[in-house]
């Protein structure tokens, strides 16, 4: 909560955004060193950011999810397992949370990101990179562990062969390093989180969004982790939106899921039943179906793709969903949206791509080669 110190330099703010330390102390009766702690709290809470004391902006995401150094490497010829495959390898920014961050604010949403990296090279490489793609990064926590890895092993194709992460700051990431950002999830527009969290810091992170009336979208990342996730999704802690994959639909519904259209509805179902509100169920080259409480169900297709690295796809259709979201769209073409924007990023080596802009996206939707239903 803000005190009343805290509230007066506010309304000093919105009234002369562009007043100084001793500006505002003069204004409110105290001295510069005070005004500067003030506005240290007010930033680490979320309610100004950067030097320039630029209030909270409307449309504010808090993305907590995973940071890490991505390694991918890509066969120049179809795998040929167990011996030596010639190819090409490069290194770039990672992580589910912070490439859905890097996305949302590459869209223009104001976006936070909470994550653990270590206190080494990488993760100030990482940090300054993030920062750089327009994310701010003050609550990102710096871990005594090292920043995490994840290595892909591409086919010529670009689908994926293997893929092993090492995520041992992550996994490391409490509740208690969370305090610090209370306020700053609490007055979020929309929180994202992302699977490969600790059980206690989900559980952690909804309680607080939950009472503030903060919707909330969580990616279940994989199907392992999506049945660590299971018990966490519960009628009286309601979820805005769940996207999983028919594996990870699998593993949080605790059954199998056939590929006919009536057995994704249905599980889809067993989901409304404990509080989900939207289901946006993955279903690879076949596009996605968007299920909503009480509002029915719809099938999308996926737009045509050429396809060069599939790493980053699943990351950019979640961030420009939760950005058209906020723009006001409507959830089924918010869905749209974030398909057009995986297929912008399948098509691009890079992870996310530099060059996605919502003028982009919408080239992409007008396409007249895709059938979007």
């Amino acid at each position: 909560m803000l005190t009343r110190r805290e509230r007066e330099i506010i309304a000093l703010l919105r009234r002369d955004p562009l007043a100084g330390p001793q500006a505002i102390a003069d204004a409110i009766g105290t001295t510069r060193s005070a005004v500067n702690v003030h506005l240290s709290n007010l930033g680490k809470k979320g309610a100004i950011l950067g030097r320039g004391y630029i209030l909270r902006q409307e449309n504010a995401v808090v993305v907590i999810g995973g940071a890490n150094i991505d390694n991918k490497v890509c066969s120049l010829a179809p795998v040929q397992h167990r011996t030596s495959n010639p190819g090409r390898s490069n290194t770039t920014p990672g992580g589910v949370g912070r490439n859905v961050a890097e996305n949302l604010a590459r869209l223009g949403t104001p976006t936070h990101l909470i994550a653990a990296v270590g206190r080494d090279a990488a993760g100030g490489r990482l940090l300054g990179d993030t920062q750089a793609a327009g994310v701010r990064v003050d609550h990102v926590h710096r871990s005594t562990h090292p920043t995490g890895t994840y290595t892909a092993v591409l086919d010529a194709d670009g689908d994926m062969v293997v893929a092993i992460s090492d995520m041992a700051a992550t996994d490391a990431l409490t509740p208690q390093d969370l305090q610090h950002a209370r306020e700053l999830i609490a007055n979020a527009s929309l929180l994202v989180l992302d699977g490969n969290l600790p059980a206690p810091v989900l559980t952690y992170a909804l309680d607080i969004a939950h009472p503030a009336g903060v919707p909330t979208v969580i990616d279940p990342v994989s199907a392992p982790k999506a049945a660590l996730l299971a018990p966490l999704i519960a009628r009286e802690r309601p979820i805005f939106a769940l996207t999983p994959n028919l594996e990870e639909l699998e593993a949080i519904t605790g059954r199998p899921v056939g590929t006919e259209e009536k057995d994704v509805i249905a599980a889809a179902a067993l989901l409304h039943e404990r509080g989900v509100r939207h289901v946006w169920i993955r279903l690879g080259e076949r596009g996605s179906l968007l299920s909503t409480a009480d509002d029915g169900h719809t099938f999308l297709t996926a737009p045509p793709a050429d396809v060069r690295d599939v790493t980053g796809a699943g990351d950019a259709m979640l961030g420009a969903f939760v950005h058209a979201l906020l723009a006001g769209s409507e959830p089924v073409d918010a869905a749209r949206y974030g398909h057009a924007a995986a297929a912008l990023t399948v098509a691009s080596e890079a992870t996310v791509r530099l060059d996605l802009t919502p003028r982009l996206i919408e080239d992409t939707l007008n396409d007249p080669s895709w059938s979007q239903t």
